[in-house]
């Protein structure tokens, strides 16, 4: 198995040969955001055979991203996203895009022996600034030769573990793109948490570290570069029989 985090919670798993992207983000300013960590991922980062969004905020659904999929590109993402966000359904005519809508429980084979199960998130599923909440944030977890939970975005939840059931490799969001997190976020010390509740072998932190809002660079800095590192130092107090992988940005983890 290898797993490549691209920057923020772009990453690209690769198992039993199929490669799954997840909220693919390819650019160097998104709204107030400019990428601040990390070059911006080469032309194979988009490269899947299918990609999993876990919800309609612009920094995990982006559509300019999306439309560098090759056409045909499986493209699986939370149940209402294509009515919350017509430009989703513009651009899956457009580049042929395979678009799923999935809820929590659904299970999405991809090939023989992967498949993709949508889990339940606590963050808010709207596309912001304006809607109703017309789909749910997810996880996901991609079944295969391992158990790989994707959370998304996500709060602590007392049945995550329950729910997500046993699995190899937890991709963790330890952080976010400003100098304060709010309800259905996890930091470093609720990732740590997290973490203990679901026991895999091996962790990996993401969405922290890569975009920042434009003139915020003197606030509060250390929530920017710290989270990584502080995930993995309580990781250690809270879980240790984890393996905590903290990869630079496009660097490639290959894990048994």
């Amino acid at each position: 198995m290898e797993i490549t985090w691209w920057g923020h919670a772009t990453c690209t798993v690769v198992d039993s040969g199929v490669r799954v992207l997840m909220d693919p983000l390819f650019t160097a300013r998104l709204a107030h955001l400019r990428r601040r960590r990390g070059a911006l991922p080469p032309a194979e980062a988009a490269v899947a055979d299918v990609v999993l969004v876990s919800h309609l905020h612009a920094d995990h659904l982006h559509l300019p991203s999306l439309a560098r999929l090759a056409p045909g590109t499986r493209v699986v993402v939370p149940r209402g996203a294509r009515r919350a966000v017509p430009g989703l359904a513009r651009l899956a005519r457009l580049r042929s895009l395979a678009v799923a809508e999935v809820v929590p429980g659904d299970e999405v084979g991809v090939r023989e022996g992967v498949s993709v199960r949508a889990v339940s998130a606590r963050h808010d599923g709207r596309r912001l600034p304006f809607g109703p909440h017309l789909a749910p944030a997810l996880g996901y977890v991609v079944q295969g030769a391992g158990r790989t939970y994707f959370a998304g975005d996500t709060g602590l939840f007392a049945a995550m573990a329950e729910e997500v059931g046993p699995v190899d490799v937890a991709l963790l969001p330890v952080g976010g793109w400003g100098p304060y997190l709010g309800p259905g976020h996890l930091d470093a010390g609720r990732a740590a948490q997290a973490l203990a509740a679901l026991a895999p072998a091996a962790a990996v932190p993401v969405h922290y570290g890569t975009y920042w809002p434009v003139g915020l660079d003197a606030v509060r800095p250390h929530e920017f570069h710290a989270p990584g590192g502080e995930f993995a130092r309580l990781a250690g107090r809270l879980a240790p029989k984890v393996a905590v992988r903290v990869p630079g940005h496009g660097e490639r983890v290959r894990l048994p």
